[in-house]
């Protein structure tokens, strides 16, 4: 349908917890669309409901090339311990920093039939996996750096352009 503009930091939606997907309607549909066509834009991992502006539990991602989205995720295991891992995001727009991320992660949800979807593995995925659930859970990746690490980001942020 659409690549939809991606929501900064300050926007009030992306420090909300998103609303669980209850019946699936033209609306997800939609959404689904949109989500897949604004995460196949060039470096792009991954993009969560609430970076388009949409407070539902939805997300779709771009891992090397597999491009895919799951309804009502729930990050279900993590395994390995946690260790600083290069990160960016959309949402934060020309920061890269080392967040505090598992080695391997599992997320469960639904498509849009229903149907139970499964997605696990480590490196860039799991990387994904818990970025995105963190954004439906009114989190961004800068919640997930060290203290002095967090106030270096928050003053970039501040210095920014865009804010």
């Amino acid at each position: 349908m659409a690549v939809r503009a991606i929501r900064v930091f300050g926007d009030p939606v992306l420090r909300a917890t998103s609303i669980a997907i209850d019946q699936i309607d033209d609306g997800v549909r939609a959404l689904v669309r949109d989500l897949l066509d604004t995460v196949k834009e060039p470096g792009r991992a991954g993009v969560a409901a609430p970076q388009i502006g949409v407070g539902l539990r939805a997300f779709s991602y771009n891992i090397d090339g597999d491009i895919g989205y799951i309804l009502n995720p729930v990050l279900v295991e993590v395994s390995g311990e946690p260790e600083p891992v290069g990160e960016g995001c959309l949402s934060v727009p020309g920061l890269w920093h080392d967040a505090i991320r598992h080695p391997w992660a599992k997320v469960t949800g639904i498509d849009l039939e229903g149907n139970e979807i499964v997605l696990e593995g480590e490196g860039l995925l799991a990387q994904a996996l818990q970025h995105e659930t963190d954004h439906l859970d009114g989190k961004l990746y800068i919640d997930r750096l060290p203290p002095e690490t967090r106030r270096i980001a928050m003053r970039e942020i501040r210095e920014s352009s865009w804010f």
